[in-house]
């Protein structure tokens, strides 16, 4: 079992900055990959970011590419969502993610355990 506790969210005015924290206490952080989603209202859940358990491997989705950076920290069991020049349409509830299998990284249902998740609100 692992479990994941996001903080890190609140309001910013549209092109500001935020770093979402999702730390994780349980089994072996490091053997996990991570990701992070959002899921704004009436809309689906969707796929934001995700690191490989090493850290080696990266991936963003098209809409955060240039603006955000997940980044982990294996020593201190957390894993990072820095969020830049922040729009409207960011507006979501942001989750955490872990997963041990070989999955996709971009699909909802390769991740095994799930944060309660952070509300991000950005005003125009």
């Amino acid at each position: 079992q692992v479990q994941l506790v996001e903080s890190g969210g609140g309001l910013v005015q549209a092109g500001g900055s935020l770093r979402l924290s999702c730390a994780a206490s349980g089994r072996t952080f490091s053997s996990y990959a991570m990701g992070w989603f959002r899921q704004a209202p009436g809309k689906e859940r969707e796929f934001v970011a995700a690191i490989s358990w090493s850290g080696g491997s990266i991936y963003h989705a098209d809409s955060v590419k240039g603006r955000f950076t997940i980044s982990r920290d294996n020593a201190k069991n957390t894993v990072y969502l820095q969020m830049n020049s922040l729009k409207p349409e960011d507006t979501a509830v942001y989750y955490c993610a872990a997963k041990e299998n070989s999955g996709s990284y971009y699909r909802i249902t390769t991740y095994d355990y799930w944060g309660q998740g952070t509300q991000v609100t950005v005003s125009s």
